[in-house]
């Protein structure tokens, strides 16, 4: 073959997917891993966490001016031709360090196929997922610390009484005049700088703040300083993982022997003492195999205080499971004999649930609570032991549907989807598919403003030191909402206190941090979690401005 000619087979490897590859399984594919986060043509049910990708094939990287994309995807310099979205399909992070979008296509065939129906609807009509311009004012505009929320669930608006809309936010660097509120006494400061992605966070006992990178697959050490009031290092404790996400300290956070890290895919632990800057070595896994695909990946993992069960967090696949095959109500039931309560099935199988495991045991787990859409963050409750759970709830019903919410969570309990929501709520569609599922869920604790995104919960239990919060937060919890995008006005973005009367939910919360929000297309911060410190403190990791804050009380 003559030079010529092996460059141009080159080049047109470059511009075309594979010969043998199918369109029509790409737009299975999407509509099965992607159409969560993503559209590509009218129709598809498509989500808006992600850009539209319709067109994407042939344009450059962060080429949706509608979408607000990660740093690193814009200084990527990348286009979207085959061989591109090939290599960043098999591995997003290793193409692009820190980008928000981690979630791989590992098959070879599976990517083909992909490419060829995105070569097909580049030049379909874009999907319009927008909702008309919102009537009223903007509520995030009366957002301020102590404001008191408190949803009526019986005062819920009815499905599609607005249209769904698709309003990701824009991140932006932090206006000149931009100042963050908090009540009274208390002061916000910067902890950490230079992160790519900080999620959640435990705190060691002799200080040392370890911190999940979700998108850059790695576990990190930050070492404060001697005052406490910021990092003064920070070492690579685990690198090379799938979306590490919860982590957790075993036995407990006082004399911990291991650090368990929640993979997407698996559970692991390291061998771990206070003071360990790196792994001492590999890491024996202990869940060799959690359910993948679709767009939930996170993995929370927590522990019953007596340290024989470990609660293993698992989201669903899909917004609301339309895809999966239909069971008559006798065949549904007769799966639940060997699953538990409201249990899905197919692709949604060990999905949208709480897993319980039996420490020590090499038996598989079992459901320990289902119909709970995305459980993003577990949190055992102090004094009572209440396993409680920080959900994500369903999208494209509207503006205020489906509320978020944090919620004890029963054993057996079943929390609604992807049938019912906040009770007996039906979701329209899938209406009439489980009818002897009325009457049998469980209703949330605390429900937060739809699309708020909240993400974890933390009840503070600091009862002394120099940055200790007052005696009447202590029992309280303080919620992290990433903030929204299928909202017409924006929500979210802010911390809020969870009121507690005598370790019981009373259904309230308060607004605690506010200020990310500069308009209602952007943001320039997006809380993840927090972390209680020795002296009081409360840090919160930002995986928007890739920091970790530190709020104090200081009067």
């Amino acid at each position: 073959m003559s030079r010529i000619a092996r460059i141009a087979v080159s080049l047109l490897f470059i511009a075309a997917p594979s010969w043998s590859a199918d369109p029509a399984a790409g737009q299975k594919t999407f509509k099965q891993r992607c159409v969560l986060c993503h559209t590509a043509e009218p129709g598809d049910n498509g989500g808006g966490q992600g850009p539209v990708l319709t067109g994407v094939f042939g344009r450059k990287a962060a080429g949706d001016a509608n979408f607000g994309y990660s740093r690193p995807l814009k200084d990527s310099g990348l286009v979207w031709d085959a061989a591109t979205l090939d290599r960043f399909l098999k591995s997003p992070p290793a193409v692009v360090r820190g980008t928000t979008m981690t979630i791989a296509v590992p098959q070879q065939k599976d990517r083909d196929n992909l490419i060829a129906y995105f070569v097909k609807v580049k030049d379909v009509a874009p999907a319009v997922v927008q909702a008309a311009t919102p009537q009223g004012e903007a509520d995030w505009k009366k957002d301020a610390p102590g404001r008191s929320h408190r949803i009526d669930l019986k005062q819920l608006t009815a499905p599609f009484a607005s249209t769904s809309a698709r309003n990701f936010p824009k991140l932006v660097e932090r206006p000149s005049e931009a100042q963050l509120s908090l009540p009274p006494g208390f002061k916000i400061d910067v902890f950490a700088r230079g992160l790519v992605g900080p999620r959640l966070m435990a705190v060691a006992p002799n200080g040392d703040v370890i911190v999940t990178e979700t998108s850059n697959g790695r576990v990190v050490v930050l070492h404060p300083a001697v005052d406490g009031k910021s990092a003064a290092s920070t070492d690579v404790f685990a690198e090379g993982l799938s979306r590490p996400f919860g982590i957790a300290f075993y036995p407990n956070a006082r004399a911990p022997q291991w650090l368990y890290v929640g993979e997407t895919n698996r559970i692991i632990r390291y061998a771990y003492k206070p003071g360990d800057r790196k792994a001492s070595g590999a890491p024996e896994v202990v869940v060799p195999s959690l359910p993948v695909g679709g767009g939930h990946f996170t993995r929370d993992v927590a522990f019953s205080p007596d340290g024989k069960r470990m609660f293993v967090a698992v989201g669903s696949a899909t917004n609301v499971a339309q895809d999966i095959p239909k069971k008559t109500v006798a065949e549904a039931q007769a799966w639940e004999q060997q699953h538990g309560l409201g249990a899905a099935w197919d692709k949604e199988a060990d999905r949208a649930v709480v897993l319980a495991f039996d420490v020590g045991a090499k038996t598989p787990g079992k459901i320990f609570a289902a119909g709970i859409r995305n459980c993003v963050g577990l949190t055992i409750q102090p004094v009572t032991n209440d396993v409680w759970c920080t959900t994500n709830e369903r999208d494209l019903l509207g503006d205020d549907l489906v509320p978020d919410y944090s919620t004890r969570v029963k054993e057996g309990g079943f929390y609604g989807w992807p049938w019912y929501y906040m009770g007996d709520n039906e979701d329209p569609r899938l209406k009439g598919e489980r009818p002897d599922l009325r009457g049998k869920v469980t209703v949330p604790d605390v429900p937060y403003q739809a699309h708020s995104a909240a993400l974890t919960l933390t009840f503070y239990s600091a009862t002394s030191g120099a940055a200790a919060f007052p005696k009447e937060y202590v029992g309280d919890g303080i919620a992290a909402l990433h903030g929204s995008w299928n909202r017409g006005f924006r929500t979210g973005h802010k911390l809020v206190r969870v009121r507690m009367n005598s370790g019981v939910p009373t259904g309230e919360y308060q607004d605690f941090l506010t200020g990310f929000i500069v308009d209602d297309g952007n943001a320039w911060g997006r809380p993840v979690a927090t972390a209680v410190m020795a002296d009081g403190s409360l840090l919160v990791s930002d995986d928007g401005a890739n920091l970790i804050y530190r709020i104090a009380y200081a009067p």
